[in-house]
């Protein structure tokens, strides 16, 4: 009875101190999480202030500093064309100017034999000894010191152009005039006369090489 006694006042006591053990045992491992937890959440804060964060001056320091490299480039950009333009230039306009290789009369004029031949102007009466036929695309012939028959017709001109033997059957002597046909129109002219008040002839210059 006395070893029944002792058995079970040793559980009790062995009960109790197990109890103890693993209730301090918890309550460390709670505060160890605990204090884990504190030194978590307190170390960003001292990270954060070990590294403070940039001034607002610097940073629109270095946004200034970008936008003026690329205003540079862009303006760079932007120029190289335009001086390589200018550049050209001349060689632009002296490729233009040969390729429309000489110059034309303004207005046209057609004289006699006396009139002398070249580039016409309004001050200066040239013969335009350079015409060309918009009609029938042909180069207008010229004969000094003649006239053209009353019989010359448009066949005529049309069967023996640009003949110059054939088409003197045409013409007659006349000192003085000067004698200009196509393959479909003819004019003689004795004083120098502007092809503007001739309509029906549809001859134009074709360009005077320099």
């Amino acid at each position: 009875m006395a070893e029944d006694d002792l058995d079970e006042l040793l559980d009790e006591i062995e009960k109790k101190f197990c109890r103890n053990v693993s209730v301090s045992c918890s309550g460390r491992g709670d505060a160890n999480e605990a204090g884990k937890y504190e030194k978590d959440k307190e170390r960003p804060i001292k990270q954060s202030a070990a590294k403070p964060e940039k001034p607002i001056s610097s940073i629109t320091e270095d946004i200034d500093a970008l936008l003026e490299e690329l205003l540079e480039e862009d303006c760079s950009d932007s120029l190289k064309p335009k001086t390589e333009e200018f550049s050209k230039g001349p060689q632009v306009e002296k490729k233009l100017s040969s390729q429309s290789g000489g110059r034309k009369c303004c207005p046209v004029f057609v004289g006699g034999s006396s009139v002398t031949n070249g580039v016409g102007t309004a001050t200066s009466k040239r013969s335009c000894d350079q015409l060309r036929c918009t009609s029938c695309d042909f180069r207008v012939l010229m004969f000094d010191d003649c006239e053209w028959d009353s019989s010359c017709d448009y066949l005529f001109l049309r069967n023996n152009m640009p003949d110059h033997q054939k088409l003197r059957a045409k013409l007659k002597r006349r000192r003085g005039l000067r004698s200009y046909a196509c393959q479909c129109s003819w004019f003689s002219a004795l004083q120098p006369t502007d092809l503007r008040d001739k309509p029906q002839l549809r001859w134009v210059c074709a360009k005077h090489l320099d």
